[in-house]
């Protein structure tokens, strides 16, 4: 199988270009990236000497990709990942919507022109914000969680939410650009009868992710605090009791090698959510109680003031992937957190080499 990864020189492209190339499958992985993001050149020496075949492009230039190779798939994993992207007063929204929708149009058009293959790496940020925001939450062991004997909305249960529940906006400039990208992936699939997955995935960690709060939370909190750098935390009273899943992408790796390999679904079997689930799942307040056994003390401040798109409480039922694709995620949460320190360890300048140019 050729396989073509966007984004490949970044935490989750990288990621799945090593899976893939330790599978024994023997696909034929290459990947395109434009390098602006920190520290992805890091990733660069390491997917070469693998044998995996670089292309140095831009997806939202269309011209870019007329240089890539004919392959049977393409797997979508280059995104602004950020929730603040374009109302943070640092970054464009104009260039955020060029690069995670108008990026996806030019990849579906390369399917198009070579016949292959398309898998969408969405988010979890494209459920809708208001009745997660207002959801009836307890606190239990330094977590929120739905409150027991309640009546919540469609797709939520104690198992996380699900495909069914709400996308109406708001879902966030970031969550509607991947949402849109959804809905235009679907779109091309029926249209020119091409095989499209949507997955939707939950909070992605691991070891080299990039230590930036808004792309990589478990990442940074445990390299800051190794550090000693200042940690704070922020809304809900200024607890750390909202709660994130928590998901190794190398996991991904069992269900895209089915995908790969299926017929065409129906358009309802071709969105699912992919978390480590509650099980996997974790407050900040529960992190730091993580950080202080592993690797000491360290004062975390609170700060009350709340952030735009913020909720207590987000967990994906991933239930639907497991019917369809026979998949659970393999990595516990504590192995991905002893990964992320591992390599904190090890390298010291992290957060110096992953921060913002």
């Amino acid at each position: 199988m050729r396989i073509l990864i966007s984004g490949v020189c970044g935490f989750v492209g990288s990621t799945l270009a090593r899976a893939f190339s330790e599978s024994g499958a023997k696909h034929e992985v290459c990947g395109f990236d434009n390098f602006i993001r920190p520290g992805s050149e890091v990733n660069r020496a390491e997917l070469k000497r693998r044998g995996v075949r670089l292309f140095h492009g831009d997806l939202r230039a269309a011209s870019d990709l007329e240089s890539l190779p004919a392959v049977d798939w393409v797997i979508d994993a280059a995104a602004n990942p950020s929730v603040l992207a374009g109302v943070d007063g640092r970054t464009s929204s104009r260039q955020l919507v060029e690069h995670n929708l108008g990026g996806t149009v030019n990849m579906l058009e390369f399917c198009k022109q070579h016949r292959a293959g398309f898998v969408l790496l969405s988010t979890s940020r494209v459920y809708s914000i208001a009745p997660l925001a207002q959801l009836k939450i307890v606190a239990e062991k330094n977590a929120y969680r739905p409150a027991p004997d309640t009546t919540h909305p469609t797709g939520i249960s104690d198992a996380g939410v699900d495909e069914t529940f709400a996308t109406a906006a708001p879902v966030s400039l970031y969550g509607a650009t991947k949402l849109a990208s959804e809905a235009l992936a679907l779109e091309y699939g029926e249209t020119f009868n091409l095989p499209v997955f949507i997955n939707r995935c939950g909070v992605l960690a691991g070891a080299g992710q990039f230590g930036r709060a808004d792309q990589g939370i478990f990442s940074f909190w445990i390299n800051s605090w190794l550090r000693q750098r200042p940690l704070k935390y922020i809304g809900f009273d200024g607890n750390g009791y909202q709660v994130r899943d928590c998901l190794h992408p190398r996991d991904l790796v069992a269900a895209l090698e089915r995908q790969l390999a299926a017929p065409k679904l129906a358009p309802e079997d071709r969105v699912a959510n992919f978390s480590g689930g509650a099980e996997s799942a974790m407050s900040l307040r529960q992190l730091s109680d993580w950080c202080a056994a592993h690797l000491g003390p360290h004062r975390v401040g609170a700060d009350q003031t709340p952030r735009p798109f913020d909720i207590p409480w987000i967990v994906l039922n991933s239930a639907k992937a497991g019917r369809l694709w026979q998949w659970r995620p393999a990595t516990p949460t504590s192995a991905i957190l002893e990964e992320i320190a591992t390599h904190a360890r090890a390298h010291p300048d992290w957060l110096e080499v992953s921060a913002p140019l």
